[in-house]
Parts: C-alpha cells; structure tokens; sequence
C-alpha cells in the first residue's frame, strides 16, 4: 500500500527514504500487531495495544458495564494508536490535501500552512463530534454538577477512556511529522509550544482524575480552533474572504469567557465543596487546595497566552488591511490624471497642446 507518489528513489535506510516511505513502514507494524490476533500465543499480546486495559465489571441500572481506569499499560495502547494516527495523516495529506494543492498553486509558505490548516480541521472536527457526543451521551452537559460531584472519577466508560487516550496519540504524533513533513525550522518552535500545551492539559485532566471538566474544556477549545482553521483555508483559496476571521474572532473570546467561567465553577468553588478532601493515590483524590490552584493557574495561564496571541493576531490584520487601502488609494491617485486626460481628449486645464509642444490660446471648455 502506497501513500505517496515516487518521483525518485533513494537508498535504502537513508534519511530520505525513510521520511518517504515512513507511512508504508508504519501500516506494516499495525498489519503485524493486528497479525498477532490470529494465534492463541500472542493474541493477548495484541489486545494489549488494540483495546484500552484495567476494566472492571460492576452491576447498575443497565445491567453488568464495564468500567476503566488509568495505568502504565495505557501507554502501550497510546503507542499502537500513535501509528494509526501516522497513517491517517498520510492518508489525508495524500487522497485530499496534495490534490487540492495542484490546483490552488499556493507558494512553499502558504502550501505548509494550508496542509497544517487541512490536517487540523480533520482532527477538530472529527474530536468535537466525538466530544460533545460523550458529553450528551454521559450527561455531564444537562447537568453540570456532575462535572465535580462524586469525585474522583476514578472509573470511566470505555467511550471516555478511548477519547482520552487517541487524544494523547493525536497530539504525541504530531512531534515526529515535524520531521516527515521536513517543517522549517522557524516553525518548529511555534508548533512545538501548542503540541506541549495540548499533551500537557490533557495529561493533567487524566492522570488526576478531571476528565470530566477537561472533556469539556477540550470541546470548547476544539469548536474555536475549528473556526479558525477552517477560516484560514478559506483565505487561503480566496484572500478576499476576511468575514469569517472576524466571525472567528467573535467566537474566539466567547469560548474564552466560558472556559474560564466553568473551570472557576468546577475546579474553584465545586471541589472544594465536596466531601472527599486531602491526597490519596490508591484511590485517585487529588482534591486538594495547592492542586487545585496549580490547575486553575496553569489553565489561567495558557487562556491568557491564547488571549495575547489572538489580540497580536488582530493588529497584524489591521495592519495590513490599512497598509492594503493605503496602496489602493495610491494607486487610484495614480490613475486619476490619466483617466483625466483621456477624458478630455489631451487636454488638461482647458489647454490644447499642438504638436511641437507649443501651448496656443485656450480653448473654452463647454459646461455640462
């Protein structure tokens, strides 16, 4: 199975033969794994990286369900799903984003932002569909309390538990396809730093037990940065479309307001209130004053970067807008004299020029 076109070919365990055969590498090494079902020997090996571990039954309402909760051996789940989300990408960048990328002829710049862009709107929609299903389905969006009451959440739904561990995938992939994907280097800081702020947010939410409130999070900020992605690739196809940044924009402070109104509701003053106080690792409580505050600063925190990246973002577009109808007017004020002159037939000021570039007497101009 081949993800990319060959147009040369290179040594075999060279630098470029790996980045250019790294999606047929990666298919190999999942085909293998899901090989291993097939034999009795090593198919609990294999369920090991397919399906998420440390499930326990219990009896409710609904009859005998299945519950998880969290262990090193999620990261041998994370790492099988890190391959997948390897040969998603491929399959995205190769089946849609390089074939709408012939057409639209975009420069280097534009054409790495555009594939960026197009990765991420995938990735964005896709989680904020899965996202706000989980939260309906669960029933954590009709009733907010439930973002802090009982806690800690120590035993999550296989639908849960999934979610939290293709996000972690997702986000830790995205480091080597900065590699893959040869980024230049002035854009790997960029990337690197939101990459870190995704995996260390999510990381927090499931390892002290917050999922809840970090689902929730997550879907508002994955609504905003869905709105803007998909803004950017429609600039992108045709610059003149500048009406949905400013739809972004509006859409952009509203989740900010939210998000931090809802973590001061159930980190600030819903944890606080419930009965289960102090730090015990056995039975996953975290609730404790100085690590609530850590959350709440760190959350504080990275809204406030978000904050002062957005409002360098908007000057940068006021800028040139206003530099872009500086230019036009020059160029208007350029053109004025000559579309005077032609509409006049040659003569300026109610003057007629003759050949040799004499002036003769004036001619009387009639008035309209």
């Amino acid at each position: 199975m081949a993800f990319r076109r060959r147009n040369k070919s290179y040594p075999f365990f060279s630098q470029e033969f790996f980045i250019q055969n790294h999606a047929d590498i990666v298919f190999c090494l999942v085909v293998f794994i899901l090989v291993g079902l097939m034999f009795e020997a090593t198919a609990k090996t294999a369920f090991l990286f397919i399906l998420p571990q440390y499930n326990i039954s219990t009896l409710s309402t609904e009859g005998e369900v299945s519950l998880y909760h969290y262990g090193w051996r999620d990261c041998v789940t994370i790492l099988f799903y890190f391959l997948i989300t390897i040969i998603i990408h491929a399959v995205v960048q190769e089946y849609v984003l390089d074939k709408v990328n012939r057409r639209l002829h975009l420069s280097k710049s534009k054409n790495t932002k555009f594939n960026e862009s197009g990765q991420l709107v995938v990735f964005h929609l896709v989680s904020t569909i899965w996202s706000f299903y989980v939260l309906l389905s669960e029933g954590y969006l009709l009733n907010l309390s439930s973002l802090w009451e009982n806690y800690p959440h120590t035993h999550l739904r296989f639908q849960v538990k999934f979610f939290y561990l293709f996000q972690l995938a997702y986000w830790l992939h995205g480091l080597p396809e900065l590699y893959f994907q040869k980024v230049r280097k002035e854009e790997v800081p960029r990337q690197l730093k939101y990459i870190g702020l995704y995996l260390l947010h999510i990381t927090v939410a499931y390892l002290l037990n917050l999922t809840r409130v970090g689902m929730v999070l997550l879907l508002l900020q994955y609504v905003s940065e869905l709105g803007f992605h998909v803004s950017r690739l429609f600039y992108f196809i045709d610059e003149s479309h500048h009406k949905m940044f400013d739809m972004w924009a509006v859409g952009f402070v509203f989740t900010r307001m939210i998000s931090l109104t809802l973590l001061f509701l159930a980190v600030g003053f819903g944890l606080s209130r419930v009965e289960n106080q102090g730090l015990d690792w056995e039975a996953g409580n975290f609730n404790t004053l100085p690590i609530r505050m850590s959350v709440l600063l760190m959350v504080c925190l990275t809204q406030a970067w978000l904050l002062w990246k957005f409002i360098r973002f908007q000057l940068r577009r006021w800028r040139e807008f206003q530099q872009e109808q500086a230019a036009r007017r020059r160029a208007v004020a350029k053109q004025l004299p000559r579309a005077v002159r032609r509409d006049n037939g040659g003569h300026e000021n109610g003057v007629v020029k003759s050949e040799n570039g004499a002036s003769p007497r004036p001619k009387k101009i009639k008035a309209p």
